[in-house]
């Protein structure tokens, strides 16, 4: 019953563009699993160097012939039962490298003073040989190039081995200091904190026009379309779940003067906002027009906003791969916060709060003393005004923001090789079917329940009230669910939302079935709340799980072009059936307008005198009818027999193939899911 979480939010793990492909490897992967390594070194070689520098003069004593890499690394059982094979000798390595940069005489006379001393019975440690002085001041040399280093080249170097693996948890020693993710906001950098913020408005403006598309336009419609007119209405979403097939070209073509990021957010911002004012100019007009002679408007006025969510979309890609360089790396994490906070606050105000105060009844209910059939915003009004601020705010970030010259380019061709070498792996191609078949169980509910209502007689006001309530539910409940897919393995959550989706498209079948005769009254606007508070609870567990589980199996070498394939099935999933689940819903309607038994007054009537049956299933045929005084009897509603149909695919084929299918992909090593590995 709710707005999907597919049209507005992908997610923070789900929507990253293949330029960020590198980063995200080396700023989520490394940081989660070597970077804990190499700190966990770090730190308990420091607490040896301090805690047993007895120990490590007889270390060295007794390992003549060791090389000076061997001599300057305690050997400690604790330090060797935290510290992986693998990755000790990938530090030996890079330890080597920094050994290489000393001048090879030097380090001769010193394996040459040390076994001099030893020979000579000379004691260690007296602060005045090399064997005492030179061991710890390399030591503390080995220490520093940890810090000093190419950290990313490491780390790079560490994961890119096949020996690496992903399938444990790395813990952290007891030294081990706290991640920056722990920071706050104040914490952060001034400069940090003003890129944040940037983010959360770019974020932001995107949510404007989605939450518009998505949500509050098609309640606008529903006044003058049916429910098939308003499934060609839906096809306007679909670049946002399709924005991967272009994301390599906003990657790879950019201007050096203008900046990679820049080169497409201000022109693309400028036409979004250039659309939204010419488009809010003719918004009336065109709605008119939409539900005119059988929606003969209604593909312009599609098309219009088919490029709104374009523009979105490509903007989309563009500050995805931004948010990973505007950022400093110890505070990357809030990238995904920004996103978060600017997308659900610009789809917050353009559906929940543009349809309470688009609505005349809301105003006339609460805030008016004197009623008006007049709603304090007009969708026209409300396009323009943001339509001027996106081009201010284009024109601010044109003039007062520098972005930092780079010289990478990614291949287009290459990207797509990488698509479909991931594409090709069995279990990826199981994954698939099970993400554009999993959302047809409550496709009806997520697509029609609402729209039911409101044609019900529900009103616009209180459907607004409904999801302004239902917003807090959905952001503390998805906090919740996060934690939970932390401890508990994210796909089990994963079938557990679906089992209460299903519930939930009962539930609200059974909310409509019930609607009273006569006005909402205050039980009925109580248990629509409850069904949308549980619908959405149980949309949002089975979409962190998703993500959750993407996180978990995409592969850290190709990571970005692996999350944004596996977010954009999962979106297709829930945004190609709309627009059949509508249609089905006028084909299986059948309603008949009754004339009136007693002539109205003509005073009363707003059109032509109904004096003999006719079919009045579709929207403009319903209007006519009421219009002209007659009775639209529903002989047959297509919604039910759409939502029992759907109930039953769910059903079948959840338990048919999809639980059995991610059990078992849930169940395989990582290896499984790597473009070199196998099932």
């Amino acid at each position: 019953m709710s707005l999907p979480l597919d049209s507005l939010s992908s997610s923070a793990a789900a929507k990253v563009s293949h330029s960020a492909a590198r980063q995200t490897l080396l700023d989520q992967t490394s940081s989660v699993h070597a970077a804990r390594h190499l700190e966990a070194l770090k730190s308990q070689r420091q607490r040896q160097t301090s805690e047993q520098g007895v120990e490590l003069e007889t270390i060295f004593s007794h390992h003549q012939e060791n090389s000076l890499v061997d001599r300057s690394l305690p050997q400690s059982n604790e330090l060797s039962s935290e510290i992986p094979a693998d990755l000790d000798q990938f530090l030996l390595s890079s330890d080597s490298d920094v050994s290489e940069s000393e001048p090879m005489q030097s380090r001769r006379s010193t394996r040459a003073s040390a076994r001099k001393e030893r020979e000579s019975g000379s004691p260690p440690g007296n602060g005045h040989a090399s064997g005492g002085m030179n061991n710890h001041a390399e030591l503390r040399r080995k220490n520093l190039s940890l810090e000093s280093s190419n950290y990313k080249a490491q780390t790079e170097n560490l994961i890119s081995r096949e020996s690496f693996s992903l399938d444990e948890e790395v813990l952290l020693s007891p030294g081990t200091p706290k991640t920056s993710a722990n920071n706050g906001f104040w914490d952060m950098s001034l400069k940090d904190r003003k890129n944040f913020l940037l983010l959360i408005l770019l974020y932001f403006f995107q949510g404007i026009p989605m939450g518009l598309a998505g949500g509050s336009v098609p309640f606008i419609l529903k006044r003058s379309l049916s429910y098939g007119e308003i499934g060609v209405f839906s096809l306007a979403i679909y670049p946002y779940s399709l924005k991967l097939l272009w994301s390599p070209i906003v990657d790879a073509v950019w201007s050096q003067k203008v900046g990679r990021r820049k080169s497409w957010i201000l022109p693309i911002q400028m036409l979004s906002g250039i659309g939204m004012i010419w488009l809010g100019g003719r918004a009336g007009a065109m709605v008119k027009a939409a539900g005119a002679a059988g929606g003969a408007g209604l593909w312009h006025f599609t098309w219009w906003w088919f490029f709104l969510v374009f523009t979105c979309a490509t903007q989309d890609i563009a500050v995805d791969g931004w948010a990973l360089t505007l950022l400093s790396p110890a505070n990357i994490a809030y990238a995904s916060t920004a996103q978060t906070v600017g997308l659900t606050a610009g789809g917050f105000l353009s559906y929940t709060v543009f349809l309470a105060f688009e609505s005349p009844d809301l105003l006339n209910k609460y805030f008016r003393k004197v009623e008006s059939n007049q709603g304090a915003m007009t969708l026209g009004g409300y396009l323009i005004f943001w339509g001027w601020a996106y081009m201010v705010v284009t024109v601010g970030l044109a003039l007062f923001k520098k972005e930092e010259k780079t010289r990478e380019r990614d291949g287009i061709v290459e990207v797509y090789r990488v698509m479909w070498k991931i594409l090709k792996l069995p279990n990826i191609q199981s994954f698939i079917i099970v993400h554009l078949i999993s959302k047809l169980g409550f496709q009806a509910n997520d697509a029609v329940t609402n729209l039911k209502l409101i044609d019900k007689g529900f009103g616009q006001d209180n459907l607004a009230l409904t999801v302004l309530i239902d917003f807090p539910f959905e952001i503390g409940l998805g906090y919740y669910v996060g934690k939970w897919s932390s401890i508990y393995p994210p796909m089990h959550l994963w079938c557990y939302g679906f089992v209460g989706r299903l519930v939930a498209a009962v539930i609200a079948q059974g909310t409509v079935m019930i609607f009273p005769k006569h006005g909402v009254p205050a039980w009925y606007l109580l248990t629509v709340i409850g069904s949308h508070i549980f619908s959405t609870f149980t949309s949002t567990i089975m979409f962190v799980a998703a993500s959750a589980f993407h996180a978990k199996i995409a592969d850290p070498t190709i990571g970005g072009t692996y999350m944004t394939l596996l977010a954009t099935v999962s979106n297709l999933g829930g945004t190609f059936p709309r627009f059949f689940i509508l249609k089905l819903v006028d084909l299986f309607t059948t309603a008949t307008c009754l004339p009136p038994e007693k002539p109205p007054q003509a005073s009363d009537l707003k059109g032509p005198l109904i004096t003999a049956p006719f079919p009045c299933a579709v929207e403009g045929e319903k209007h006519r009818c009421i219009e002209g005084g007659g009775i639209c009897n529903i002989e047959r509603d297509g919604y039910y027999i759409t939502n029992i149909i759907c109930l039953i695919i769910g059903v079948v084929t959840f338990w048919g193939y999809i639980k059995p299918t991610v059990m078992r992909l849930q169940a395989l090593p990582l290896r499984a899911w790597r473009t070199g590995g196998h099932s």
